[in-house]
């Protein structure tokens, strides 16, 4: 699976496990991830791509914290 910026992933392994997250950037080996609270955009954690999930849904305007809280509130609660 490809990973791009702005995609919904859900956490497969690690103490995050079961939780969905938004990639903020991509690196040759690691996924950057962030929820905007325990992990806001300016401290994203990296991640390998084996440990997560893509979902088929993309967060377009998540370009702050508070709108990535908001979009992944929304996508959970219709989960």
């Amino acid at each position: 699976m490809e990973y791009i910026k702005g995609l919904v992933v859900k956490a497969s392994a690690g103490r995050d496990k079961d939780r969905f997250f938004v990639v903020t950037a991509v690196d040759d080996k690691f996924v950057y991830i962030a929820d905007g609270k325990t992990r806001p955009l300016e401290r994203p954690k990296k991640k390998n791509p084996l440990h997560l999930k893509a979902t088929k849904t993309a967060a377009e305007d998540a370009d702050t914290n508070r709108k990535v809280r908001r979009f992944l509130l929304e996508y959970q609660q219709k989960c």
